[in-house]
């Protein structure tokens, strides 16, 4: 029994390998259609090398393990000032 459960194991294991397998444009593209779908503005997604990833959030890796996709926040835009009306 063993051995059919490694078989099956093994059998398994390139085809979950290839599906991990994505390029990152697409995974960046699939990210960014799940924050459209919350809501959310005002974002970046940068595609990095692996350890780069300072200043974000990293949501994704891609390239073989070799990438990372890191979020950041925008900063918030400054009010102008208000408008006083002339007397």
């Amino acid at each position: 029994m063993k051995p059919l459960i490694a078989l099956a194991i093994l059998g398994c294991l390139p085809v979950c390998t290839f599906a991990q397998a994505k390029p990152c444009e697409d995974l960046k593209s699939e990210i960014a259609k799940k924050l459209d779908a919350k809501g959310v503005t005002g974002y970046t997604l940068t595609i990095v090398d692996k350890g780069k990833e300072a200043g974000g959030k990293v949501v994704g890796s891609c390239g073989g393990g070799a990438q990372s996709i890191v979020y950041e926040k925008a900063a918030p835009k400054p009010k102008a000032a208000a408008q006083q009306k002339p007397q």
